[in-house]
């Protein structure tokens, strides 16, 4: 029996492609069908996923770039546009997260996530909705916000979230009369890098309850060994990449008259990582 195909013929670009829900986002929306573009920084990562999208029978492209410059972002559309001839799904996920306290922050880590998690996904959705609008797409642009969004005190990090909620809301307003959706997506704790610039101290509690031998360094990505081993043993606080990405793919294979306006994803127990 031949697999679905709710994507066929549909093009999608994702940004955050190289890790976690990025990564999961783009694997499924490439096995449903479309032809996805992955973007990020670190290019084998998504290399691996655009094989194994395209050894199940789909295409996909590959473009290592860095979301906080606005020509790149618009590049990463205009590219995928040209490759297909249209745009159909516009995933903003890329975002960032560092900790610190405000009080002892280096404001280079501010501006760091202002511009990936707000800057980027703002020339994202405007390239996409440009895009959108000159193939006559039924669209749909994606934000991937967080439910720290939902508290006044969630830092910087979450002042940025709450930028995307607004951002989302503002748009979805913007194209009322244009065949466009915009979906807003807010995850709980996901089992992905998102933690990476946390304390190493404070991961490594984690990395040793899978048993695998890693040295934790602040800034680098955990070795996807420990990520899918750490999910299944804390399933009441930690969520999967997979349950995100498929509330995405749900989102965008409905209807054009369907406005999914925010969806929440958490795991049974909040594990608050701020």
């Amino acid at each position: 029996m031949a697999t679905a195909q709710p994507l066929a013929g549909k093009t999608a670009v994702v940004t955050g492609a190289s890790s976690g829900i990025g990564r999961e986002i783009a694997r499924q929306l490439g096995l449903a069908g479309a032809h996805v573009t992955l973007a990020g920084r670190t290019r084998d990562a998504m290399d691996e996923v655009a094989r194994e999208i395209e050894k199940a029978g789909g295409v996909a492209r590959v473009v290592a770039l860095d979301v906080r410059d606005v020509a790149q972002v618009r590049a990463l559309v205009e590219g995928a546009v040209e490759a297909t001839g249209r745009l159909d799904i516009m995933v903003n996920n890329a975002g960032v997260s560092f900790p610190s306290k405000i009080a002892e922050a280096d404001p280079e880590e501010w501006r760091t996530m202002l511009e990936t998690n707000v800057l980027a996904l703002l020339a994202g959705s405007q390239a996409a909705i440009r895009a959108m609008r000159a193939c006559k797409a039924h669209g749909h642009i994606v934000n991937i916000s967080s439910i720290a969004a939902q508290r006044r005190d969630s830092g910087v990090y979450g002042a940025t979230k709450h930028a995307v909620n607004c951002i989302s809301a503002t748009l979805r307003t913007e194209l009322e009369d244009d065949t466009i959706r915009v979906v807003n997506v807010m995850p709980g704790a996901i089992a992905t890098n998102f933690a990476r610039n946390f304390d190493p101290a404070f991961l490594e509690g984690f990395a040793k309850m899978t048993g695998v031998q890693t040295e934790i360094r602040k800034g680098e990505r955990l070795p996807d060994e420990v990520i899918a081993k750490l999910q299944p043993l804390l399933p009441q606080v930690l969520g999967n990449a997979d349950d995100v990405a498929r509330a995405v793919l749900f989102a965008v294979t409905q209807p054009i008259e369907v406005n999914i306006l925010d969806i929440e994803i958490r795991p049974a127990k909040q594990l608050n990582l701020g």
